[in-house]
């Protein structure tokens, strides 16, 4: 199925690894130039590699702390002018910090804000001009699927991320008729941070390898198995063509049918 978005400008924040760069693989694949940010080096390098290889569009890497609002406009005001305008926004975020309530103090919260939800208001403020100038504008928002379902352990994804789809759902009726705003709830996909979870808990002995961690992530999911990143990916290329044009003001669970509600 071809997607409509070939030459199109593709925006992707905290986008240099996990959900965030396969979402911006899949957005390459389908011929659209991809701007992706993220605050390590290394990370970047490989991700602007692997983007070159999934298409034959024009990719730009750029060091940018998604938290600082400033480095959020430089961003995208150097996507702009390097790609030629944006017609698509992919707002994701790497996860606070894990633990219950008791755990957590002021600054925790507040950096859960700050990178969860303005991360993406700063984001959507700053390119909005843009996507109203495309004739193909929308955005996407990679939030988790606790926003549905509490998840144990994660009280500030759980309760933050919560104010990211009260965002879409408003800026889907602001927005409009001129850009689509969406969002894509994830369930567990074998992302590193997935990887490093299990791995961790194989050194606390909770685990005897790494094959009986992901058999426990996978327990409870009607597939029988986590999610690849390049599954959510997809979801995200396709809430972003012209394919979802009737799609707006929705939240997507990715999660292999492990959501209950």
């Amino acid at each position: 199925m071809d997607l409509g978005i070939d030459g199109n400008t593709a925006l992707c924040t905290a986008a240099s690894s996990g959900l965030g760069l396969a979402s911006a693989t899949a957005l390459a694949a389908e011929g659209a130039d991809v701007a992706v940010c993220g605050r390590t080096t290394a990370n970047l390098e490989t991700a602007e590699r692997q983007l070159r290889e999934a298409g034959d569009g024009d990719v730009l890497a750029v060091e940018a702390d998604i938290t600082d609002p400033d480095h959020v406009s430089a961003f995208v005001e150097e996507t702009a002018e390097e790609l030629g305008g944006i017609d698509h926004v992919v707002t994701s975020a790497g996860g606070p910090p894990s633990g219950p309530f008791s755990s957590m103090d002021d600054d925790d919260w507040y950096d859960a804000y700050d990178l969860l939800v303005m991360s993406a208001v700063w984001t959507l403020r700053e390119s909005r001009p843009y996507l109203e100038e495309s004739d193909a504008g929308t955005a996407v928002a990679i939030t988790s699927r606790s926003v549905r379902e509490v998840i144990d352990g994660l009280v500030l994804s759980n309760s933050v991320r919560r104010a990211v789809i009260g965002l879409v759902k408003t800026l889907s009726r602001e927005f409009a008729p001129e850009v689509r705003v969406n969002a894509v709830l994830p369930g567990a996909h074998e992302t590193s941070r997935i990887e490093n979870l299990i791995e961790a808990a194989v050194e606390r002995g909770e685990f005897e390898d790494y094959e009986a961690g992901y058999e426990d992530w996978a327990a409870d999911v009607p597939l029988d198995r986590i999610g690849e990143p390049g599954e959510l990916g997809d979801v995200v290329a396709f809430l972003s063509s012209e394919r979802a044009s009737y799609v707006t003001g929705a939240a997507v669970p990715v999660d292999g049918g492990s959501m209950r509600s």
